[in-house]
């Protein structure tokens, strides 16, 4: 395709994948916990925002050994699903998927907390006192309401999926056509020999790809705060 190589091209598909099914798997949880932290008062609240954005502070690579420790084929809950299975995430795309999901988790669950807050609960309230039961307040007017929002943070969870590095190479390693994103393939590339017009070519498809998709985020974040009004 055009002057990309096959091991580039192979890391743009695999990194499109990934962030794809990351978010999709991503999005349900997210929306629930955003929705609980905007709406819920109860004890534990204050560590669960915590733990929830606990990817934003702590190093990647600390990440990536958590998940390790937890989801490896001898890791707390992995062993389990290797064995009752025979499903692993370690060293596989599957890992790619999950590293990518919990790095971007924190920022969906931030842009879509947001959405909620912006929502006015006296229509909430106004809702329940026609009968609504909550269920059908939060898919007929919370969901909706808030929809910008959350289909601005799943682009923005997108986008932070592309670039995730840290926590992936040290979970599932750096495999051609296997575990090599993007960023694992940059900097495959920044080490090999002659290996510098892949590197850009790679970075500059890594730019392009990231700012349609800040932008879009942005773009739906000011059309929500408008449509709050």
């Amino acid at each position: 395709m055009f002057f990309f190589s096959q091991p580039e091209l192979n890391a743009i598909y695999l990194s499109l994948k990934v962030a794809t099914i990351a978010i999709l798997f991503a999005l349900p949880v997210a929306i629930f916990i955003a929705w609980i932290l905007s709406r819920k008062q109860f004890w534990g609240k204050q560590l669960l925002n915590g733990i929830v954005h606990l990817p934003l502070v702590l190093p990647p690579v600390v990440i990536g050994y958590l998940l390790l420790i937890v989801m490896a084929k001898r890791g707390a809950i992995g062993q389990y699903l290797w064995e009752w299975f025979g499903f692993s995430f370690s060293f596989s795309w599957r890992g790619a998927v999950l590293s990518s999901a919990v790095m971007a988790f924190p920022l969906m669950v931030r842009s879509i907390k947001q959405a909620f807050d912006a929502i006015d609960p006296k229509l909430e309230q106004a809702a329940r006192t026609l009968g609504a039961s909550p269920l059908k307040v939060f898919f007929t007017l919370n969901l909706p309401l808030s929809f910008s929002g959350v289909i601005a943070g799943a682009v923005l969870g997108f986008a932070r999926s592309l670039g995730e590095f840290g926590a992936t190479i040290t979970f599932v390693s750096n495999i051609p056509n296997q575990t090599q994103t993007i960023p694992a393939a940059l900097f495959t590339f920044i080490e090999t020999p002659d290996g510098e017009l892949a590197a850009a070519r790679l970075c500059a498809i890594a730019i392009v790809i990231s700012l349609i998709a800040l932008s879009a985020s942005e773009w739906l974040a000011e059309r929500q705060k408008r449509y709050a009004k």
